[in-house]
């Protein structure tokens, strides 16, 4: 069985701060069959849901794959995510730099659409300073793509901490795609996005 890819995508910040990183690799474990449905989802925004629901207990593999200063921290270290913890509200993505496993990926239903947001932790477990950042989605989106405008109460806790690069106008891009599973994590100062 092919291993799915994972191939440069607009994508979701993990360190929060800095600016371009992009992942590209090949999974280690071979994709699990998809569970069918006996009804198709609501709108865009239930679709992508489910199209990232899919994925529940894959993981995928990458690396950086830019040479910006920014993305240094990453820079040849293993990145691993790992969709998991899957209910029918909520979906959680651990996201591992190297040995440094603090970062946890959160896509959540609400009454207005679909919310990310970062679960972020020390190494003792303890919330870190710069955690549950994110947003909701602004508009309908579609199946395969939808943005997370950066909300205020990230802005201010960017600010708070001195972390105001996060705060530039940033929007956080999932984009479900098939047959390709997960395209993930390409940062920019202005946009932030998880890809599927």
């Amino acid at each position: 069985m092919k291993k799915p890819c994972l191939k440069p995508a607009h994508a979701l910040s993990a360190a929060v701060i800095a600016a371009g990183l992009a992942l590209s690799a090949c999974s280690s474990e071979p994709a699990a069959p998809a569970a069918a449905t006996a009804e198709a989802p609501a709108t865009a925004q239930d679709a992508f849901f489910a199209n990232l629901t899919a994925l529940c207990g894959q993981r995928f593999e990458g690396k950086v794959v830019t040479n910006e200063a920014a993305d240094s921290d990453f820079a040849g270290k293993r990145l691993l995510m790992h969709v998991r913890d899957c209910s029918a509200d909520e979906i959680r993505i651990p996201f591992w730099v190297g040995e440094d496993r603090s970062r946890t990926w959160v896509v959540t239903r609400t009454e207005a659409g679909l919310r990310l947001k970062h679960d972020h932790r020390q190494p003792d477990g303890k919330t870190d300073p710069l955690h549950w950042y994110g947003g909701d989605t602004a508009n309908e989106g579609t199946a395969e793509r939808q943005e997370f405008p950066v909300d205020q109460e990230s802005i201010d806790l960017f600010n708070a901490n001195d972390a105001s690069v996060s705060t530039t106008s940033g929007r956080w891009r999932s984009t479900p795609t098939r047959p390709s599973p997960m395209n993930c994590a390409v940062r920019t100062a202005t946009s932030r996005s998880i890809s599927t």
